[in-house]
């Protein structure tokens, strides 16, 4: 076997870490999660404000519940951002779900502050503008902190 010299060296090491770059940027959850999830909160906001009766609103919210759990169980960790690579757990940070799950206990947080405030102040459907607001932070802000995880991966 030959000794590669130290140029071929470097350039297969430089291979080696476009290659995990490339997974790393792969860390993510797809586009459909961040908006499925912003409608579905606005929906539940639009519910509270429309006077839909209390079991009905409490069933729709165990139901999006469930359904988010079932979903994020396999993309929480941003592990597979698309369809084409699943990203390791070993390379993904170890904290990468306790990231997203406070980020998402923030955003139901926010959204009670902020209906509360709206409400307070006599605006109309407090809960919906609450929602809204809080549906734009999950479309925006969602993306921003898998590109954090990535970040920190790196």
């Amino acid at each position: 076997m030959e000794i590669p010299s130290e140029a071929e060296a470097r350039l297969a090491l430089s291979d080696v870490e476009r290659a995990r770059q490339h997974v790393i940027d792969e860390i993510g959850m797809p586009w459909w999660y961040w908006w499925g999830l912003a409608a579905c909160w606005i929906g539940l906001g639009v519910m509270a404000d429309l006077g839909v009766p209390w079991w009905v609103t409490t069933i729709a919210t165990v139901a999006v519940g469930a359904v988010h759990a079932s979903v994020s169980s396999r993309l929480l960790a941003g592990r597979q951002r698309t369809s084409g690579l699943r990203v390791r757990a070993d390379v993904v940070s170890r904290h990468s779900s306790v990231v997203v799950v406070l980020f998402l206990l923030s955003l139901v947080a926010m959204t009670v502050v902020a209906a509360l405030l709206l409400d307070e102040d006599g605006a109309g459907h407090p809960a919906t503008w609450a929602s809204v607001m809080v549906a734009i932070v999950v479309v925006l802000g969602g993306p921003q902190v898998m590109a954090w995880i990535r970040n920190s991966t790196s």
